[in-house]
């Protein structure tokens, strides 16, 4: 028996769908899936299933399947993060050898990816952390894939990586090396926090046309079928028109839409990507919010009673002129989720050590992926044009998007709330904008207040930054 180029270890949707991918790609695979007592025989199905017409070989024995895989063996486990990827490790590892590769492609914390890699290489096996964006049809057609961990087993996986990878709209292959540890398991992380807050954004779009503007399904499928062109231009733009246009199969007189429960689950990455915002002291207040926002929608019965108590009448606004501000809301708040990822990302590279190459990342963000989106070429150019950038909007390609968006994004977010809509992205969004190009803040206020109650000390602007003073505060007014 000829051995295989990479072996699959669980066999989820995600990982099918990459076993076939890279038989497509001409790579011989070898497929396994642990099976507890009660479970379905899924490499029995597979095999039987998608897999029968392949090359791809099914294994019931985790020591049969591992000897089936040319060395250095690369195995890449597609099972849920967590305490399962270390169940997984630890059945492997005695079966590995020196210089094998074990990759991790589930949405696995950083913290996990640096803890397994410095164990593994001890061991001298070597831990690639790698995220893998475009969901089923990605994993099938083309992902855009962000490997990092042990940089000796990137020449390895390489030519197969590349070769199974989407392909982005300049023809290189959405896929590059994010840096050591963790650093994969992190860029993902990062975007999956861009995802939640674009999805939500859009979606208070959609509250703003169906409430505010009593717009119905046919006319805002169309409007967001022709937002979607020149920097709007997005993979998320796109499956939204298409939403609106599904049709009920049991009334084709309704919608889809129209009958799926406002509650919007979430498996954890954008809190993670909140919570690290919170640890590394970077703003984010447009990604929180995205993640507080689906924490609220969580919370049906009690906006049911809320609803019920308080009555807001919804003033429709002026539907012609305000879709045009609307989309330029929607342009400006997709500049601030970009922007924001980008400043954790760089918060990360400062803080671990990694070597994140930027434009990189939005080149491999480019294709493949569920944030894709014509934005990420000028992202991509502005980093390459300064790589150390401090924040996106500085760039002078999107300053002068941003500066030609605001005014439209703030008449917008002032209808929504005079509406009583709720737009806690849109607004945040704006918030960060406001922020940003305030050279003075009410901090001063706050630093007073804390030197008030507890001597925390505050520094002057008549005086050198970095020497610190205290008032005493109650006998100063005597």
């Amino acid at each position: 028996m000829k051995k295989s180029d990479i072996g699959i270890y669980g066999l989820g949707v995600m990982g099918q769908n990459l076993a076939l991918n890279f038989n497509d790609n001409e790579f011989r695979v070898s497929a396994f899936n642990r099976k507890l007592p009660g479970e379905d025989n899924l490499v029995k199905e597979f095999m039987n299933g998608p897999a029968s017409k392949t090359a791809i070989q099914g294994f019931e024995e985790v020591e049969d399947f591992v000897q089936s895989i040319k060395p250095p063996r690369k195995i890449l486990i597609m099972v849920k993060a967590g305490a399962p990827v270390d169940s997984v490790i630890d059945q492997l590892r005695p079966l590995l050898d020196e210089g094998d590769i074990l990759i991790d492609g589930g949405n696995s914390h950083h913290a996990d990816t640096n803890r397994r890699s410095d164990m593994l290489e001890n061991q001298n096996i070597y831990y690639v952390g790698t995220g893998v964006s475009g969901g089923e049809e990605g994993a099938r057609n083309g992902p855009s894939l962000m490997p990092g961990g042990s940089e000796k087993a990137w020449p390895e996986i390489k030519p197969l990586f590349e070769s199974i990878a989407a392909t982005s709209p300049d023809g290189d292959a959405c896929c590059s090396w994010m840096g050591s540890a963790g650093a994969g398991h992190f860029v993902k992380m990062v975007h999956n926090g861009i995802e939640y807050a674009i999805m939500q954004m859009i979606a208070e779009c959609y509250e703003i046309m169906r409430l505010g503007m009593q717009m119905d399904n046919a006319d805002i499928a169309q409007t967001f079928s022709s937002w979607n062109s020149d920097l709007l231009s997005s993979y998320l733009l796109e499956i939204t028109a298409d939403i609106f246009r599904v049709k009920d199969p049991e009334d084709d007189r309704t919608y889809i839409i129209d009958h799926i429960l406002d509650k919007a689950g979430q498996k954890g990455t954008g809190r993670w990507t909140a919570l690290t915002a919170l640890e590394l002291g970077v703003p984010l207040p447009m990604i929180t919010e995205a993640v507080f926002a689906r924490t609220m929608s969580s919370f049906k019965d009690l906006r049911i009673k809320a609803s019920e108590e308080f009555e807001v009448n919804t003033i429709p606004l002026l539907k012609k002129e305000s879709l045009d501000q609307l989309r330029e809301a929607l342009l400006g708040g997709q500049l601030i989720a970009f922007s924001e990822g980008f400043w954790l990302l760089r918060a990360a590279k400062q803080e671990y050590g990694w070597e994140i190459p930027f434009a990189e990342v939005a080149d491999t963000w480019s294709g493949g992926c569920i944030i894709r989106s014509a934005l990420l070429k000028p992202i991509a150019a502005s980093f390459r044009e300064k790589p150390e950038l401090q924040h996106l909007l500085l760039a002078p390609l999107l300053k002068e998007m941003t500066n030609s968006v605001h005014e439209n994004w703030r008449l917008i977010a002032a209808h929504a709330v005079e509406s009583g809509l709720a737009v806690p992205v849109t607004a945040a969004a704006l918030a960060h904008f406001d922020s940003l190009r305030s050279e003075r803040l009410p901090a001063n206020l706050i630093q007073a207040q804390r030197d008030y109650f507890g001597a925390h000390q505050y520094e002057r602007t008549d005086q050198p930054r970095g020497k610190f003073f205290h008032t005493k505060w109650k006998e100063r007014l005597q």
